[in-house]
């Protein structure tokens, strides 16, 4: 028996040292730092190198990997994503819905809330359910309903005719189906029942967004003040901003009480207009969000989404047929393509970037105790970037998803080392 109690024991956890790269702190970018992995947390984190004893200090069972020239960011979250390597949140299908996950993960995003896609509300509670069990085993960060509580001006990729008015017990059957997963659901105020929708979510504590709305200002500022807290997508699916009709986006954009998502991809917001939205609200308030299909992660075809048909061409996802063919469906984004964009095209400091692709939506979600930042005590989930901003690593709970190819491992620690 004492044999069996031996080996049932837990063994020592491994020990992994990211060393020599620029790492991205909740204080800022240091340089020359050095993470320590044990198991799935983060256990040390400094801006000192390898030639110093203390916590962390390499040792026998010590994996050390040198990073010169690296940048370490947190894993990415992502509060808004439908779909990825040819698969589809909305599809029901436990394994399908992994290997969504599994396609962004290896971007980048090492947590994400599953988006549902307009349907009957039978299909999505039964949608729900299933998503749910996949919450529970730490597959995923939450659900999101966007949809089918829009307005039909502005379904964008929801099938017009699956829409409905945001009837409160609508609204509280998909809540119940989730059993507690549920984190966003998308709401049209304007319609009947939308501000109802919109206490009952926030009394529950599930995140009402504002989107794929036809509202006024006014409306909208109604909405933030009965408890919305986040912009659906900003500017895409809602009216545009008018010097004397400001709608959505202008009341929005105003409240420090709305974080905004924002899609970079170069297609959904011209680049200037992206940099206005982050100048206007600040780092703090926004959170990048790649909305994205079965596409990402793979070529050009045609792709589901929910029950419609969608075409990829050039990367970007076009309804292919009904009343809404040639509206935007989604996107083919990563997040690790947005925070590149960020960092070299869109004029953001690593800092801020970090803030819109792991921080903002971690805080937003709940998760942030655990996620969002680099900081001893939380999950080890976190990406190494090269000098060009481009992903060519990717840890999740201290396991590495993709590993850094071609990373020199310093020299063996003499044997006075401490491990």
């Amino acid at each position: 028996m004492a044999a069996q109690r031996s080996a049932d024991r837990p063994s020592a956890p491994r020990r992994t040292i990211l060393a020599g790269a620029r790492i991205a702190r909740p204080s800022g970018v240091v340089d020359g730092g050095r993470i320590t992995v044990e198991g799935t947390r983060i256990t040390d984190i400094r801006s000192r190198g390898l030639d110093e004893d203390g916590p962390g200090a390499p040792g026998r069972d010590t994996e050390v990997l040198d990073l010169p020239g690296h940048l370490v960011v947190p894993g990415f979250v992502d509060m808004h994503v439908h779909g990825g390597g040819g698969g589809s949140f909305s599809s029901a299908d436990p394994e399908e819905c992994l290997r969504v996950a599994a396609t962004h993960r290896r971007h980048g995003t090492t947590s994400m809330v599953a988006s549902t896609v307009t349907g009957a509300l039978d299909d999505l509670a039964r949608q729900a359910a299933v998503l749910a069990e996949l919450v529970q085993q730490g597959e995923l960060a939450g659900i999101h309903f966007e949809g089918p509580f829009i307005s039909p001006g502005r379904c964008g990729a929801h099938q017009p005719d699956l829409l409905r008015e945001p009837d409160p017990a609508a609204v509280r059957k998909l809540v119940d189906a989730a059993h507690g997963t549920a984190r966003m659901m998308t709401v049209a105020p304007e319609l009947p029942g939308g501000l109802a929708s919109v206490r009952l979510l926030a009394d529950a504590g599930v995140i009402a967004a504002v989107g794929h709305t036809d509202a006024t200002y006014d409306a909208t500022r109604e909405a933030v003040d009965a408890g919305a807290t986040v912009a659906t997508h900003l500017f895409n699916a809602m009216p545009g901003l008018g010097h004397r009709a400001p709608g959505p986006i202008g009341a929005l954009l105003e409240d420090e009480r709305i974080t905004v998502e924002l899609i970079n991809d170069g297609t959904h917001l011209h680049p200037a207009i992206l940099r206005m939205a982050v100048r206007d609200v600040g780092a703090e308030r926004v959170a990048f969000i790649t909305d994205a299909m079965g596409a990402a992660g793979m070529s050009d075809g045609m792709y589901p989404l929910g029950p419609m048909r969608v075409e990829v061409k050039d990367g970007v996802a076009r309804i292919s047929e009904g009343p809404t063919a040639g509206s935007i469906a989604g996107s083919t984004l990563t997040l690790d393509r947005a925070f590149k964009r960020a960092v070299t095209l869109d004029d953001l400091t690593v800092d801020q970037a970090v803030r819109a692709l792991s921080a903002n939506p971690a805080r937003l979600l709940g998760i942030d105790d655990r996620v969002g930042s680099l900081a001893a005590g939380k999950d080890a989930d976190l990406v190494v970037l090269d000098a060009g901003y481009d992903l060519v690593g990717v840890m999740r709970r201290g396991t590495w998803l993709v590993r850094p190819e071609g990373v020199r491992p310093p020299a063996p620690q003499g044997p006075g080392r401490r491990g």
